[in-house]
């Protein structure tokens, strides 16, 4: 009987060890893959099956010494089946059929050499192929995520406030459009180039921004996917040294991941912009991020969207203290925002600006303009569920000395957050409220 435990532990912690190589090795497996297929939806399908051959082995033959390595020689196995059986030739026409006549006289030697290629650039192949314009935006966005970002159906349904059977529904009709449309995997040129940047780089930051603050689970971060972001962000700064908004959004990546040691305490625990202790901050990260905001601005391009941001994020990381911070010119790059992007996000963290620049009670104000019917930021609906949004009503409530209304308005933020360190800093939250309660009874 011990030792039958024993071996079914010894299998949790291999299909442990197999999740995460998993989540490390999937994007460049599917993008390799994708790369001899030419259709990511069947790369997906090679890789998974990859994944299903080591859960089937690795239990009984243990981890390899280069898991990666391992996966990508039995996803290139699954892609000679896959070319052997021919099924190339009746979704790809004469071209793949020319390719094919060679690769069935060199099949082996062929799909090794262009397996073993897999760099960097196959990624940002996929990013692209996945935002192709025969796409609709919801559609580019929600299968980039899938693919590199590796997120779950339901974490992407949060990132976009709609219902998980959308997004599913997304990402199915996305991959059948991009085979039907025979849109290949490449890296697209000229002007073309130009028309995708946006829906890219609107990728690249909500991956990051999945990985700066997780929408769901245990963990108050996932930092593997700030790193995925920020590698992509500085591929495509280089792929497009002259697209301004490309260094806009590097320079607030770069600024947001300067302060990861500052925001998780030692048991993991959320730690909020105000009490974190700045000396933790990655001063390299900072210059890497005032050097492509300037370059930015040098370009032309201080008043986009995602220079914009990064200015806003450069305040707080000029100030020595949280009681130095910039505010007022804080809420003004704000209102420079919501000119050009108006979002509820924008206009509820513009609120928060707005309390700290002129008090409580005007924050309070801010937010109240926001949640109006018909108001022109159109936060009211799209903030409903939204668990930050009774999360800073009940600080502004707090810091008014509207203790009951505070706890009420906290009481629902916990109810509506997916994510345990935030679930368990709003209880802390709740905790001091009660007590002020308490106290003024």
């Amino acid at each position: 009987m011990l030792h039958n435990d024993r071996r079914r532990e010894n299998v949790t912690d291999i299909h442990k060890t197999i999740e995460a190589v998993w989540k490390i090795e999937s994007t460049r497996l599917i993008a390799g893959i994708a790369r001899v297929t030419r259709d990511i939806g069947i790369a997906e399908e090679l890789a998974q099956d990859a994944l299903v051959t080591a859960l089937e082995v690795w239990p009984a033959e243990g981890i390899p010494e280069n898991p990666g390595a391992w996966l990508m020689t039995a996803a290139k196995r699954r892609a000679i089946d896959y070319f052997r059986r021919g099924q190339m030739l009746v979704q790809k026409h004469e071209e793949i059929t020319r390719e094919l006549e060679f690769q069935q006289q060199h099949l082996g030697d062929a799909l090794d050499h262009a397996l073993d290629q897999v760099i960097d650039d196959d990624v940002l192949r996929l990013i692209f192929t996945a935002c192709h314009p025969v796409l609709p935006i919801e559609g580019r966005v929600a299968l980039t995520l899938r693919l590199i970002g590796g997120l779950a159906t339901p974490e992407i349904a949060r990132a976009f406030l709609v219902p998980e059977k959308t997004v599913g529904q997304r990402i199915f009709r996305a991959k059948k459009t991009l085979l039907e449309a025979h849109v290949p995997f490449e890296t697209p040129r000229g002007e073309e180039l130009r028309l995708r940047v946006d829906s890219v780089l609107s990728v690249v930051y909500l991956i990051f921004n999945e990985g700066y603050t997780a929408t769901s689970g245990d963990e108050w971060m996932r930092a593997a996917l700030c790193e995925d972001a920020l590698r992509l962000g500085r591929m495509l700064a280089q792929l497009l040294p002259t697209e301004s908004e490309v260094h806009g959004l590097l320079a607030l990546m770069e600024f947001q991941a300067s302060r990861t040691a500052a925001r998780r305490g030692r048991q993991g625990e959320a730690v909020l912009l105000p009490d974190q202790d700045r000396s933790l901050w990655d001063d390299a990260q900072i210059q890497r991020g005032m050097a492509a905001l300037a370059h930015a601005q040098k370009l032309g391009g201080g008043a986009g969207n995602y220079a914009l941001q990064a200015a806003l994020a450069a305040c707080h990381m000029r100030a020595r203290t949280a009681e130095a911070t910039d505010w007022n010119r804080i809420v003004l790059l704000y209102d420079a925002l919501m000119q050009i992007r108006p979002s509820p996000i924008v206009a509820l963290n513009r609120a928060v600006a707005v309390g700290m620049a002129q008090g409580p009670a005007a924050g309070l104000e801010a937010l109240d303009a926001i949640e109006k019917p018909g108001a022109d930021s159109g936060t009211g609906s799209a903030l409903a569920g939204y668990h930050l949004l009774p999360s800073v009503r009940g600080d502004l409530l707090l810091k008014l000395g509207r203790f009951t209304g505070a706890r009420k308005e906290i009481e629902r933020a916990i109810t509506l957050t997916q994510n345990l360190r935030e679930r368990e800093l709003l209880a802390e939250r709740l905790k001091q409220i009660e007590k002020k309660v308490a106290w003024s009874a």
